[in-house]
Parts: structure tokens; sequence; C-alpha cells
């Protein structure tokens, strides 16, 4: 792989900025979500199970959605995001609703979290848009492995590595699937707002399949379960069309895989 590049200063000034845009959009939805609408979805639900009274630390939580929603399922939780703008906003939304004695979050970059934060959990959980900013995935697994409970399970759910391959626009192979270089772009708007005047230098690496599993089972961690789902639950791409809520790129409706998720056990 190339050298790496300063990149935490850059994404973390990115995610600043679509913090500011993603809280008030259509997409986050954030009066159903404080009149008590889960923003959790049915793909890691069942892979989550009853996590009443569990700890979990939700990795790469943006500004706390999800990491509330685990709340108020019954359980204590801690989110740990880049952003600083995310993580004000996530305690703002605990105050709010009242979550702070279950709910807690701290503003680092994920490799240094060993560093902001002590103890260990039930569950480790993470999903959607993670680790794409992240370079080095055995690093990202012995964090996850750091912070498991022997007994423990990692959760995860993502868009699936094939879909991070397409161009922009959805409609033909760019990149690689390999992570075989880092990708440099100059964003405009977000996917909650494509015409926001959001524009700013990205850095993101591609990762497979065997390379996530790879890197979890070097930890030592068992691999229970591993899903791949032809739609999306969100509506973040260009170029789709929806069926009973889920989307699909438009012209390949069941044909690629668009979101995975796994379950891992620590022995």
């Amino acid at each position: 792989m190339d050298t790496l590049p300063d990149y935490i200063p850059t994404n973390k000034e990115l995610w600043n900025k679509r913090t500011a845009v993603h809280v008030d959009s259509d997409f986050y939805d954030m009066p159903g979500f404080l009149s008590g609408k889960s923003s959790l979805k049915e793909i890691e639900l069942p892979l989550l199970g009853n996590i009443t009274g569990k700890q979990i630390l939700h990795l790469q939580c943006h500004f706390g959605q999800d990491t509330l929603s685990l709340v108020r399922m019954g359980a204590i939780a801690t989110g740990v995001d880049l952003s600083d703008a995310a993580i004000a906003k996530a305690n703002e939304l605990s105050r709010q609703l009242e979550l702070e004695n279950k709910a807690s979050f701290v503003c680092c970059d994920l490799y240094s979290a060993p560093e902001h934060l002590t103890g260990t959990f039930d569950t480790v959980f993470t999903s959607y848009g993670t680790i794409g900013w992240l370079p080095d995935l055995d690093k990202w697994a012995g964090v996850v492995n750091h912070f498991l409970k022997p007994g423990g399970s990692f959760v995860m759910a993502d868009f699936h590595p094939v879909i991070w391959m397409m161009d922009d626009n959805m409609q033909k192979l760019f990149y690689s699937y390999f992570n075989t270089e880092t990708i440099i772009e100059e964003t405009e708007g977000t996917y909650t707002d494509r015409d926001s005047n959001i524009q700013h230098a990205s850095y993101s690496w591609n990762h497979p399949l065997s390379e996530i599993v790879t890197a979890l089972t070097a930890q030592g961690l068992q691999l229970q379960v591993l899903q791949e789902f032809d739609y999306s639950p969100y509506n973040c791409f260009r170029n789709t069309v929806e069926k009973d809520g889920r989307f699909y790129i438009k012209g390949l409706e069941g044909k690629l895989p668009m979101v995975y998720a796994l379950k891992f056990f620590k022995p």
C-alpha cells in the first residue's frame, strides 16, 4: 500500500461539516427519532439480540442516533467518533432525551480509543460507512478485541465492498475491490443532500471481505455469522430504486451485494 497521508485532520473537518447538514436532514429524520423511532435497521437488530443491561461500545457512532437507540433498547452504551461536532450533538441529544445516565460519548480517532476509554464491553458494534475511513484493519481489529469482554460479541453491518467499486453515479466499475491505494477525492455535497455547499477533500480505503474477516480472526475472534444482502436499508447512493423500504441500484436489482453483516464471538 502507498505511504499513509495525514488523513485524520482532513476527514475530521469533512465530518464536522457533514454533521451540520445531517442533523437537519430528512435522511436522519430527527423529529421521528426524538419522538421514539429507532434508527437501527432490520439487518443488524437480529444480530444484536436482547441487549437489556448489556454494556455496548459503538465505534464510529456519528452523532449518536444508533447509540441512543441501543440505550432505548435497554443497553448501557458508549459511542466513539472522530468528529467533535458529531459528539457535541450526540451529547446534546442524550441530554434532551434524558439518557445521560446510560449513554456516554468520546471524541477521538478510532485507533487512539484505548488511550481515551477504559473498560471492556459485552458487545462492540459498528455499522454503515465505517471502515472505509480507516487504512489499517489489523489495527482496527486490535481495537475491537481490546474492548471486547471474553464471551462477548462483535456485531457489524456495513456497505459491501463491491458497492465501493462503483463510480459516484453507480453505473460502472471504477475502483479496485482490493485495498491497493488511498482513495483521495474532492467531495461535493453529502449523501443526505447532494446539493449542499460542502466541498472538501477526503481520504478513504476499500477493504475486501477477506481482509475484514482475516483481521478479526487474527485477533482470535470466531466468526459466527456472515450475511450478504442485495439491498441497502438507506437511500444514500445515486441511481437507486426503492421497493418496500429497501433500495437497489437501478438495473442491477438482485444482482449484486449492497450490504454485509457479521457477528464474531470472543472465547
